[in-house]
Order: structure tokens, then C-alpha cells, then sequence
């Protein structure tokens, strides 16, 4: 059986995430996609509240299970009997960055293959982070999300602004 893992924040879940995920789904027998705490960002959702959503988003495919883990993704990987490591490649700086981390992965469990696709050119330009940035200037980037997705980042959004606007209320 061919069981693959394919690794993220996912702070939020896009629609080039989920292209990943339907094509992923469609060359593995099983695809766990682990929602992983990535210490240098500052997630906008938690981890739990990204589960229930990717939950969600890929509810539709049989063969996908939503996990999280922490710490070395080989260790998840030997944990859940997976082989292959997916990785999706937007551009030249995500090959750079994601062939070190094979290599790596390599180093420490020569038994890991990853497996890279490169995303569709219409999902290239997007990043969880990007769309963050967009989302809180007030872009419409609603046709970038799954539906479940874009209605929870509206909402933190909106809280967040609250939030800031009370804290400046009291602060004068």
C-alpha cells in the first residue's frame, strides 16, 4: 500500500492546498494530510480550528485522513507506516528551500521518498501568507479558499479588527 504525507501549516487551507491534495489522493492509496505547528509564523487559526477545517474541505475523498503531529515529519512518517513525502512546487525558491528538506529527510530515514508536484499554474502565486495579507487590507480573495475556509477567515478577521480597535479605545 502506498501512503504518502503531505505536511503543512495550512493557516489557511487553499485552493491550491486542495489541488494538491485531489491529485496526491489520486497517486496514493492513503494521504495523511498532517497540520503542522510551524514555530516561526503566527497563525491566525489553531491548530484545532485548521483540522476541523481541512476536515472539511476534503471531506469528499475517501482515502485522505487529516492529522497533526509535531516534531520531525519522518518521525510521523514511521509512525503511520507512510513511504512518500508530498510536496507541492510553486516556483524556483520552493525547489531550492523544498530540496534541501528532501535531502534532509534523506539523511534521516533513507526509506522516505518525496514526491514533488508542481502546482497549477493558476494556484502559483498563492500562499497562505499572501492571502492573509490580502484578506486583512480588505481583498476579496474568496475565489482562493474553499467555501468553509473563506467564511472562518472573514470572521477572525473581523475579530481581530475588533480587537485592535478595542485595545486602541482603551489605550487613549
Amino acid at each position: 500500500m502506498k501512503v504518502a504525507v503531505f505536511p503543512g501549516s495550512f493557516d489557511p487551507l487553499t485552493l491550491g492546498h486542495l489541488d494538491l491534495i485531489r491529485r496526491g489522493a489520486a497517486l496514493f492509496d492513503q494521504l495523511a494530510v498532517a497540520v503542522m505547528t510551524n514555530a516561526a509564523k503566527d497563525p491566525l487559526f489553531t491548530v484545532e480550528e485548521r483540522v476541523v477545517q481541512v476536515k472539511k474541505a476534503t471531506s469528499g475523498f475517501d482515502n485522505v485522513t487529516v492529522i497533526t503531529a509535531n516534531g520531525l515529519t519522518v518521525d510521523l512518517m514511521n509512525k503511520i507506516g507512510a513511504d512518500y513525502l508530498l510536496r507541492g512546487l510553486r516556483n524556483t525558491n520552493d525547489f531550492q528551500y523544498e530540496r534541501d528538506i528532501a535531502a534532509m529527510n534523506q539523511f534521516l530515514d533513507d526509506q522516505v521518498d518525496t514526491v514533488f508536484l508542481l502546482a497549477d499554474p493558476k494556484y502559483q502565486h498563492l500562499s497562505s501568507s499572501l492571502l492573509k495579507e490580502v484578506a486583512r487590507a480588505g481583498g476579496d480573495i474568496d475565489p482562493l479558499l474553499p467555501g468553509n475556509i473563506s467564511a472562518d477567515l472573514k470572521k477572525r478577521m473581523q475579530e481581530r479588527e475588533e480587537a485592535r480597535i478595542s485595545a486602541h479605545n482603551q489605550g487613549h
